[in-house]
């Protein structure tokens, strides 16, 4: 059994995992609902409600996605939000069930990341981006932490269940080392 700050770290970890399948399933319900109107024409009017002129880099960046979002057909869009809703709560159920196979998902999940902050932060420097960067790597550090913790527990559970004297066949007693 994991240290109580550890088990609580962790089911923190699933927690925020579970939440981000949520918001990403409201997301998708949200978005599945907005392709039956003209984006580009939504995000053109919203840019002008708030003051943005089109041709500024942020709002044309927006618009460009929006275009991009309008030729990907539905199918891809539902098949891709499932997919990673899946992946979240899969992961959440595996760390909140104290599995090994979560906390190996949960670092590789946020791993995966940790090359694209490290080039977004070396190209655009940012407070937001080391922020997200550091709180990557905890979230992979109590991984590991807990996977070490596991792999600890597993390795004295294994020295306890050697024999300590075992008759060897014509000899005297022996003492096995598990070697």
């Amino acid at each position: 059994m994991p240290p109580p700050q550890l088990r609580n770290a962790i089911r923190g970890v699933a927690f925020f995992e579970a939440t981000k399948g949520g918001a990403a399933l409201l997301g998708l319900f949200g978005l599945l609902g907005l392709l039956r109107h003209d984006l580009h024409q939504l995000a053109l009017r919203w840019i002008d409600h708030v003051g943005l002129s089109p041709v500024q880099h942020y709002p044309a960046l927006l618009l460009q996605a929006v275009d991009q979002l309008n030729a990907t057909p539905v199918n891809t869009i539902v098949l891709l939000g499932s997919a990673y809703i899946a992946m979240r709560w899969v992961e959440a159920w595996g760390l909140w069930h104290d599995r090994a196979w979560g906390e190996w998902l949960g670092a590789l999940s946020c791993g995966i990341y940790v090359p694209l902050e490290l080039h977004h932060l070396w190209r655009k420097p940012s407070w937001s981006t080391a922020s997200i960067l550091l709180v990557n790597l905890m979230l992979i550090a109590v991984m590991v932490l807990r996977l070490r913790e596991r792999r600890r527990a597993t390795m004295a559970f294994a020295q306890s269940a050697v024999p300590v004297n075992q008759t060897s066949p014509g000899g005297p007693p022996t003492h096995n080392t598990g070697r």
